[in-house]
């Protein structure tokens, strides 16, 4: 396993929000993570990456524990985060945004090239202000920013919220060439079950703190897992 996830239980005051998460992410593999709003999609996210902490339980990165590592350490272990929302800096430009996630303190430009290949957007709109862009642009640099560090594992979370059916069919893509040319493990936070379908090899599912079920694509029960969905 890349990524382990046993037992964690985190709280936010007294709201007990995870509940004893047990979770596992293979080498190589696109994870998808669904569950209704609210039941600690994002918050697991968050306390892998160090911005929420686990009252028990531990979590381990190829290995090593990183459970209460500090937040700032952990991207240089080869872990990229899109969080929910995208959280640019409007007030930057594009190619600003881009190094603002350099880990090395210096550039790499073949992997600015890389980037560029995925989102040629992102090169006509190097200096534009990062609040300027559009929404689907937005998620193009969030993406980008956390790619520039050539990360093993990428976190995404709900990285096609709210973008047009184009742009969603974008970042899919961008998803599937990650996992399968350069061989990046993802764990993906997603409610476009379409996307979800197409792109993650198992899914997980999520419901008030506790995962509850785990499956291949091709083996889903999808009768169970829109129960769960409420969809």
């Amino acid at each position: 396993m890349m990524l382990e996830l046993k037992d964690v239980h985190v709280y936010y005051g007294k709201s007990y929000i995870l509940q004893g998460v047990t979770l596992g992410v293979k080498t190589g593999e696109v994870l998808g993570m669904v569950g209704r709003n609210g039941v600690g999609k994002t918050t697991t996210l968050r306390t892998i990456f160090g911005l929420a902490r686990a009252k028990a339980g531990t979590i381990k990165f190829q290995g090593q524990e990183i459970t209460r590592m500090p937040a700032h350490q952990i991207p240089r272990l080869g872990i990229g985060y899109v969080p929910q929302g995208r959280r640019i800096f409007p007030k930057l430009t594009t190619m600003e945004n881009i190094m603002t996630a350099v880990v090395s303190g210096r550039l790499d430009q073949k992997l600015l090239e890389e980037v560029y290949d995925y989102f040629p957007r992102l090169e006509e709109r190097s200096r534009q202000a990062g609040g300027t862009l559009s929404g689907g642009e937005q998620q193009m640099l969030a993406m980008a920013r956390a790619m520039i560090a050539n990360p093993r594992l990428l976190i995404l979370d709900e990285p096609t919220e709210g973008l047009m059916p184009l742009m969603v069919e974008t970042i899919r893509k961008s998803i599937q060439r990650l996992n399968t040319e350069k061989g990046v493990t993802v764990l993906l936070v997603e409610q476009n079950l379409d996307t979800v379908l197409k792109v993650c090899g198992r899914v997980s599912i999520l419901e008030k703190g506790v995962l509850k079920y785990t499956e291949t694509v091709d083996k889903l029960d999808r009768t169970k897992l829109l129960a769960h969905l409420g969809v």
